[in-house]
């Protein structure tokens, strides 16, 4: 173009955003600033949502002090994109501090608020500001619903689970969408009532997913159940054959009951489909630069230094995450390679003292490294908070904000 306008800029940031390359939108944002045009409310819309699906923290705060400075904060729809940026990149007391700030707020605050406490384990607060929701006359919709029903899920509060989901049809008049069956099986599988989830999967008035399956097959891992887990992955290999994800949760449930066969057996399956498992990405961000770690990098000189602590406190590597038949010391070298702990070392290594690190995890957070990282925050004397593709894990004080690990 002879001749870009601020408009011009800002579309090419909120295409990359809605194409998946937030990091994309994020250099074209710099460009934009280095030629001395200045971002507008929609720029700033745009740039807190690449910022929120990058975690890009740094960023954010510049253009949340920006917006106030420039009188963005005003708008809504700002207020909103701060709160889901700050949720997304692991800070809830800045979400809830731009949340109380508002002078108005809409559905969508209300609701990406109550999803980000269940996201972060405060199931209690997060049913408690739906009740002050109603309370000041504030109809939810179906993403509030959503947000409360994962509250349920991720805090296995069964009975209240059941009471959202019959509300929704009753008090609100909302039809359950896939989303909000997902939940409740969701809920229903990490409670152990697997049987319970199948009968609700098979009474479902929609065609289930690859996801609902998924949610049954995870269940299933958590609870050991052999049998319900082939049931769900039979309905999976014809809804989605080719995510690998599924396929490494089976492997890892024959790995635990010592079912080698079986295991190598799934294994033969995923290579004659030509599906690889994709490995472990976590990334952490300081001074502005992002740091990706994948499974198998070595920091393993100050890794040693912290297992000292560690297996003082109690850790024992938990080496059935490894699905191969191999011996225990070579098991405890595979799960020391996990590329959270790699990014949680570096993270040591150069952050300041006391200072939260904050992680960044494509896959869950495996079952070691959750165990370690309880004990880690108590000896290292800080916080620390892994973002999954699942939920945010905050470890402070040898504990998580999750109730259990799953």
């Amino acid at each position: 173009m002879p001749d870009r306008n601020l408009r011009s800029w800002t579309a090419m940031i909120a295409g990359f955003v809605r194409c998946g390359k937030p990091k994309r939108a994020i250099d074209i944002f710099r460009e934009m600033k280095q030629v001395g045009l200045k971002p507008n409310e929609a720029t700033v819309v745009a740039v807190l949502a690449a910022c929120a699906d990058l975690g890009d923290l740094d960023l954010g705060r510049w253009i949340h002090d920006y917006s106030d400075k420039s009188g963005f904060t005003e708008n809504v729809l700002v207020c909103n994109k701060l709160i889901d940026m700050y949720i997304k990149c692991g800070c809830l007391k800045a979400a809830r501090d731009v949340f109380e700030g508002m002078k108005k707020r809409t559905v969508v605050s209300w609701s990406a608020m109550i999803q980000g406490l269940a996201l972060h384990g405060n199931a209690d607060e997060a049913l408690g500001l739906f009740s002050e929701m109603i309370q000041m006359g504030m109809k939810p919709n179906d993403v509030t619903f959503i947000g409360l029903l994962n509250a349920c899920s991720h805090m296995g509060l069964i009975s209240e689970g059941r009471a959202f989901f019959a509300r929704m049809t009753t008090d609100f008049a909302i039809t359950p969408s896939i989303e909000h069956y997902g939940c409740m099986v969701d809920l229903l599988s990490r409670r152990g009532l697997l049987q319970e989830a199948y009968e609700f999967i098979k009474k479902m008035p929609i065609t289930p997913n690859a996801a609902i399956w998924g949610a049954l097959l995870g269940g299933c891992k958590v609870h050991k159940d052999i049998e319900m887990a082939e049931v769900a992955m039979r309905h999976i290999h014809e809804l989605d054959p080719h995510n690998d994800g599924y396929y490494v949760v089976l492997a890892n449930i024959y790995s635990e009951a010592k079912k080698w066969e079986d295991a190598a057996r799934v294994r033969k399956m995923m290579k004659e489909r030509g599906l690889k498992k994709t490995y472990g990405c976590s990334s952490i961000t300081i001074n502005g630069v992002v740091h990706e770690f994948v499974a198998g990098q070595s920091i393993f000189e100050k890794w040693n230094e912290l297992l000292v602590p560690l297996r003082q406190k109690g850790y024992v590597p938990n080496t059935s995450v490894v699905l191969l038949d191999m011996e225990e010391d070579e098991k405890e070298r595979y799960v020391f390679g996990d590329s959270e702990k790699l990014a949680l070392v570096f993270g040591l290594i150069n952050l300041p003292p006391r200072e939260t690190v904050r992680i960044f995890k494509n896959l869950r957070v495996c079952e070691d490294c959750h165990a370690a990282f309880k004990l880690l925050s108590e000896i290292v004397k800080r916080e620390i908070v892994v973002r999954d593709r699942n939920r945010f894990h905050t470890f402070k004080d040898g504990s998580c904000s999750c109730k259990d690990y799953w």
